[in-house]
């Protein structure tokens, strides 16, 4: 991990590499990174708005934030399976940490990001008024006070998914350069994944269904609650949508990333030396 880090350079400069490779010859470059994101938002929140009965004005900056982090866990996931794979030219002929790789990955999946957040600050241009001061999500009788400073709370939770990313992509990346099946597997499941996590829809609505009891006990909150990626999503959204931030989600990241970089350096320990035989 120290080598890798004083090659920031190398794969720092292979991560522009990556996306400017992949639009070259494009007349807008990156900005169809943006343009995909955008339409997306825009497609979901309209259409789930009307299903959910949803207010567009805060609902469609809840799909926007919920679906710039998903996309970046889902970059991260579905790549870092293959990350020892793909790089297998460099991996045999580059005297490099293997590391290299991954933060090259997660630097570029961090690169779409930014590109993304400009959805973000176009659409809570137009729906200000509608996220200033106290309001409700429908469904939900919780009362979120509103954008404020707290907006910058995004940059820490950013820091900290980024940092789970690197062990995510690490741990299933080694995992996957031995049993080729995993990579199959992961990307089967996960839409279902998405579907379970609260990106297009709110919390709010399984309280509704239960009653409106707060179903505190109902398994139907369970589904979001035992969903590790809503916590990653929630500490990154609650705050760039002035929501009230619970912490109870910070806590769940926090234990995630002890155990999953304890279980990535365990395999690194144990294995990197032997990736470059099974790429």
């Amino acid at each position: 991990m120290r080598d890798a880090w004083r090659l920031r350079e190398l794969w720092g400069h292979l991560g522009w590499q990556d996306i400017k490779q992949r639009y070259r010859r494009s007349v807008i470059g990156p900005l169809w990174i943006t343009i995909s994101m955008g339409t997306t938002a825009l497609a979901l929140g309209l259409l789930y708005s009307q299903l959910f009965k949803q207010e567009l004005g805060t609902f469609l900056p809840y799909v926007t934030a919920g679906f710039i982090i998903w996309n970046f866990i889902l970059g991260v996931v579905t790549e870092g399976t293959e990350v020892f794979i793909s790089n297998e030219g460099l991996i045999k002929h580059l005297p490099a940490p293997i590391t290299v790789h991954v933060l090259r990955m997660v630097w570029r999946q961090t690169l779409f990001l930014a590109h993304n957040m400009v959805v973000y600050v176009v659409v809570v241009a137009i729906y200000f008024p509608s996220l200033v001061g106290e309001y409700k999500m429908a469904g939900d009788d919780t009362v979120q006070p509103g954008l404020s400073w707290g907006v910058l709370m995004a940059i820490p939770a950013l820091v900290l998914v980024v940092v789970n990313a690197v062990w995510v992509a690490l741990l299933f990346g080694i995992i996957s350069t031995r049993f080729r099946d995993i990579p199959p597997v992961i990307n089967s499941f996960i839409n279902l994944v998405f579907f379970m996590t609260p990106i297009v829809w709110h919390v709010g609505v399984l309280n509704k269904v239960t009653g409106g009891t707060g179903g505190g006990g109902d398994w139907r909150i369970l589904i979001a609650e035992l969903n590790p990626v809503y916590h990653y999503v929630e500490i990154f959204r609650a705050p760039l949508l002035g929501h009230t931030q619970d912490w109870h989600h910070w806590a769940v990241v926090g234990g995630l990333t002890v155990v999953g970089w304890t279980l990535a350096l365990i395999a690194m320990r144990n294995y990197r030396a032997r990736v470059s035989y099974w790429v």
